[in-house]
């Protein structure tokens, strides 16, 4: 072998030392990287679920223990909500043999650990009947002296579709525009729809085909092939939901003669009323008019004469001027004041026998010492002649 020179020998000395510095990093690394695999670790990795309103979310978090790790069991599930503004939460926690489950109040009572034995590795936790306010990132952690471990696990809480409604909006007639409806009454975005015709599959137009996907068909120039039952589905990922619809395309109905018979019925209906209206108010009227009458009493208004009395009276006058006639006019008289008697009156008023006046010869009425008078002579209604 040749000599090696100056240079040479420097350089595989360098590397000489080079390597027994190496050796003995590694020396020092090796325990160190030993320690820490056997350390405490959380087998289960970051994930993201996702689940369905007032479902149960399952949040997994196992962990494995190592010789070094003596000191207690700690288990903390923090949640970190998905509104910024608010700071995490403690939801539940083990320490000291004893759960506290209690720090969180919108979570009281629906967040358990899953597992009887927590030292056994799993600290798992569920969270029940689920609600949009559970949104969020929810942090395991686990320590035993040295050893301390987290995961994360992102929980997405969506809402199924649910309440879904079929309708037609538009008139069912042949050659009319309508449109075909599909609508949930809630559900969390993206929605799927997916409509299908479940009788008289004759072909669809093309056009029709296309919107099968979609909320919202639109029917141009309807023709009786579009008649039949459709259902329409609506999915999410966490759900769906199902609705379903008639069509049945017609002929035009003669909308002149409906309008025609709606405004005669509507006419007739207002007569009707008008004629009943008009009956009942007659009827007022008439029972209102008689009772007026009949208690109608005038207490100003003195009672009639007695026609009795008035006769007696007529006759009495007539008997007291009887002395004063002379014997020629006397007959002619009485006959004239007789007539003049109402003939209603006297005979309603019961009178006694009265026997005619006798003729007295005018020498006797001049010895009895009657004066003559002149009396007028009187037509039949009182008027002298």
């Amino acid at each position: 072998m040749g000599k090696c020179s100056r240079q040479e020998l420097m350089f595989v000395g360098l590397w000489k030392k080079t390597w027994r510095e190496r050796a003995l990093e590694d020396q020092e690394y090796v325990p160190h990287r030993r320690d820490f695999t056997r350390s405490l670790s959380i087998t289960t990795p970051d994930q993201m679920i996702e689940k369905a309103k007032g479902e149960t979310a399952y949040l997994p978090c196992k962990f494995t223990l190592s010789p070094e790790d003596q000191g207690p069991l700690d288990i903390e599930w923090l949640l970190s909500p998905a509104d910024n503004q608010k700071v995490d939460q403690v939801i539940i926690l083990y320490s000291g043999d004893k759960i506290y489950d209690d720090y969180y109040q919108d979570l009281k009572g629906r967040v358990h650990f899953t597992s009887n034995d927590l030292k056994s590795g799993d600290a798992s936790i569920n969270v029940t009947n689920l609600q949009l306010s559970d949104i969020g990132t929810y942090q395991c952690k686990v320590k035993k002296a040295p050893g301390v471990g987290n995961k994360k696990i992102q929980l997405t809480v969506l809402v199924k579709p649910s309440g879904t409604r079929c309708y037609v909006d538009g008139s069912e007639e042949i050659g009319s525009d309508f449109k075909l409806k599909c609508e949930p009454k809630e559900g969390s975005l993206p929605l799927q729809y997916q409509w299908q015709k479940l009788s008289n599959s004759q072909k669809l137009p093309a056009s029709l085909l296309a919107e099968m996907t979609s909320p919202v068909i639109s029917v141009k120039n309807a023709t009786t092939e579009y008649s039949g039952t459709y259902s329409c589905t609506v999915t999410n990922r966490v759900g769906s939901d199902q609705c379903l619809l008639r069509l049945d395309v017609v002929p035009p109905s003669n909308r002149a003669g409906t309008i025609a018979g709606a405004v005669v019925g509507i006419l007739l209906a207002l007569v009707l009323i008008g004629f009943i209206v008009f009956c009942c108010r007659k009827k007022r009227r008439e029972e209102k008019y008689e009772k007026e009458v009949h208690h109608d009493i005038r207490e100003d208004v003195p009672p009639p004469k007695s026609r009795t009395s008035t006769a007696r009276s007529y006759i009495g006058s007539n008997h007291s001027s009887l002395g004063s006639m002379s014997p020629s006019n006397m007959e002619g008289y009485s006959k004239t004041q007789y007539n003049q008697v109402p003939s209603e009156d006297f005979e309603r008023t019961p009178q006694s026998p009265t026997l005619p006046p006798a003729k007295v010869a005018a020498p006797n009425l001049s010895r009895m010492g009657a004066v003559p008078v002149m009396i007028p002579a009187q037509s039949k209604d009182g008027s002298i002649v």
